[in-house]
């Protein structure tokens, strides 16, 4: 296989760091080796949080916060779930700092030590019941530096991938990262179903819950090393540099092309929304009004993500043949009409939460596989790493990072048509950004011409 057609040629780097420790590693990387790193980096960042998410309605509410009701509970721990994303574009703007000064190996070593310590640091922290509010407080802590660290750990291999791969191909090499979620969703939902359904409700209030976030480090170890392996190598490095994929400071970024960035945040906000929608939300709203096994709705769950899986795969041929922009909208249309009919499918029993979880999970498939980076190319090039990192992270805080604590509490409070239209106003904010951006482009072609 060739490699992403660079010489594997040493070159320059102004970072010295980079410059001492490349040659430790093979230098010839092949874009099967890109795909790999990628798929294993987002995987374990994904495993990370949706074991939290699934913690913030299994575990959070009885041990942290048994003074209140399951319901305020549980929407204190959506609050406190919600902290990362607020956290993600403080840690990018840190990140892209320190990468400037001490290299992208540097970087990438401090974001997934910080996210590994933090994981491990919920492991072992006591409930309220032992330390009182000093529990909560250091929960609300650890999340920080877990979005954070997030906001740290990219890479720009999304960006890579997508920009050398061939003009008709860019749609299936941009899903390739998106891969990541559903996989690290099945790994931890996997594991959460084992552990409520063999233990007790004692043993798995007590220990068992600990287990996913153990499980979490040793997963961020194997990808900080793959990862690591990757982006050392002298063709990534070659690659990223004449690309101009390096970072610059966010608010120079936001200085000369902030519009891009909002641009780009509410153009998947359609995908982002239903992200938390289908995952944490309906565990949550089924826990609290339905008799249905909790174990059985993370089993059904986990079919969805394989179906999200088949479905991402499926929006890279998609894209490829009608455009990344043209998949997105007609995605955002569905979810739109998806909305329309939560209501009914979530007071409907049994059939209509699988049915709403195995729907939801495959339009989530369609639209989140080309969700990222699809109006990326609106950045100059000098701009285009970080303002694919921040548009991210600000798609992540404007769609996904509330969803579940406000549509758990205005559905609690107005019933399921809060949820509807909550994920139609993400529909709508994605046709007004992606019709915002063609209309744009046209003009400067325009001006152009």
């Amino acid at each position: 296989m060739s490699s992403l057609g660079y010489a594997a040629s040493p070159v320059g780097s102004n970072h010295s760091a980079d410059q001492h420790t490349r040659s430790a590693v093979h230098d010839d990387v092949t874009p099967g080796e890109i795909a790999v790193g990628v798929i294993i980096g987002r995987s374990s960042e994904y495993f990370d949080f949706f074991v939290f998410g699934i913690a913030s309605v299994l575990v959070f509410p009885t041990v942290f916060f048994p003074h209140f009701s399951r319901l305020n509970g549980t929407l204190l721990s959506f609050a406190i779930f919600a902290i990362a994303f607020l956290a993600r574009p403080v840690g990018t703007a840190i990140s892209m700092a320190i990468q400037r000064r001490w290299g992208r190996a540097a970087k990438m070593t401090i974001a997934l030590f910080l996210l590994g310590v933090a994981t491990v640091g919920i492991a072992f922290l006591p409930g309220y019941e032992s330390i009182g509010r000093t529990a909560i407080v250091l929960l609300a802590l650890f999340r920080f530096a877990q979005g954070l660290a997030l906001g740290g750990s990219w890479d720009g291999l999304p960006s890579l991938l997508a920009m050398t791969a061939p003009t008709d191909k860019r749609g299936w090499y941009a899903m390739i990262g998106q891969l990541g979620a559903p996989l690290g969703f099945v790994i931890a939902a996997g594991l959460f179903a084992y552990l409520y359904g063999t233990l007790s409700e004692s043993e798995f209030l007590s220990w068992g819950w600990r287990y996913p976030f153990f499980v979490a480090f040793a997963l961020n170890v194997v990808a900080l090393f793959a990862r690591l392996q990757l982006v050392l190598g002298r063709t990534y490095t070659q690659a990223m540099q004449e690309r101009e994929l390096e970072p610059v400071s966010v608010t120079r970024l936001i200085d000369e092309e902030g519009g891009h960035v909002a641009i780009g945040a509410f153009a998947a906000l359609a995908s982002f929304a239903l992200f938390h929608l289908v995952t944490v939300f309906p565990l949550s709203w089924i826990l609290l009004y339905s008799d249905q096994s909790i174990t059985e709705v993370l089993l059904v769950q986990m079919v969805g993500a394989v179906c999200a899986a088949f479905a991402i795969v499926a929006s890279g041929k998609l894209a490829d043949r009608f455009g990344r922009r043209n998949t997105l909208g007609a995605m955002a249309v569905l979810i739109g009409l998806f909305s329309l009919a939560t209501p009914m499918l979530l007071s409907s029993g049994v059939i209509g939460h699988d049915i709403f979880i195995i729907v939801g999970f495959i339009l989530l498939g369609l639209s989140y596989g080309q969700s990222s980076g699809t109006v990326t190319a609106n950045f100059s090039p000098q701009y285009r790493y970080t303002g694919a990192a921040l548009s991210t992270d600000m798609a992540w805080l404007v769609g996904a990072a509330f969803a579940p604590v406000v549509a758990l509490g205005l559905s609690a409070k107005f019933g399921l048509i809060a949820v509807s239209l909550y994920l139609l106003s993400g529909a709508v904010c994605t046709l007004v950004a992606l019709g915002i951006n063609r209309a744009l482009e046209s003009r400067e072609s325009t001006s152009a011409d």
